[in-house]
């Protein structure tokens, strides 16, 4: 069954559509289920389009991983938004990871400018409007994956991102996911945990 949705609910995204957050959002935890987690940069803008923010993001990634020791199974870093598949941490909950995850990265990006020019305190939109001062989305998209059939489904459209958003033309030339983890086991940027 198709639902049709009005076009003023929809936000166009790259080369696909979003629906709004709902408002009264419930998180399912302590299933033991993989979650797959989908949160953007605000107004969608590209702060993580170099490779330093982007390699910034995963070193901050794995710190993160280790406090909270959780299995990272997946994961595409795209200029505007980052995927991430993984299980649920053994301190703490989905939320509070990605809570210290996103407020770290802001908190590194925002220093790497600092250290370059004092010009450079806010992140800026490079349109002529004041700098902001979010870096982050402040909610993310939590959907529960509770079979193999899930997971394959969601490595699979994750590791597609890049080549929807034109950025490549295979996801094997895209090195901030976790493609060749899956396709060549081969080691990538970080370290991916095999979930079976």
């Amino acid at each position: 069954m198709r639902v049709a949705y009005p076009l003023r609910r929809l936000q166009r995204v790259g080369h696909s559509f979003l629906l709004p957050m709902p408002k009264r959002l419930k998180r399912c935890y302590g299933h033991k289920d993989l979650h797959f987690l989908t949160f953007c940069c605000y107004h969608r803008r590209p702060y993580l389009q170099t490779a330093h923010s982007k390699n910034l993001f995963l070193k901050t990634l794995a710190q993160v991983r280790a406090q909270f020791q959780f299995s990272l199974v997946g994961y595409v870093l795209m200029p505007d938004h980052v995927h991430l598949l993984l299980s649920e941490p053994a301190e703490g909950s989905v939320s509070k990871v990605l809570q210290v995850l996103k407020q770290r990265v802001s908190r590194a990006m925002r220093d790497k400018k600092r250290r370059g020019s004092p010009r450079q305190l806010l992140l800026s939109f490079g349109d002529g409007s004041a700098p902001d001062r979010r870096f982050w989305q402040r909610r993310f998209y939590d959907f529960n994956v509770w079979s193999h059939a899930k997971k394959k489904e969601k490595l699979h459209y994750m590791h597609g991102n890049p080549v929807r958003e034109r950025l490549v033309e295979h996801p094997k030339d895209w090195p901030w996911g976790s493609f060749s983890f899956y396709a060549y086991d081969e080691p990538g940027l970080i370290r991916i945990d095999r979930v079976d």
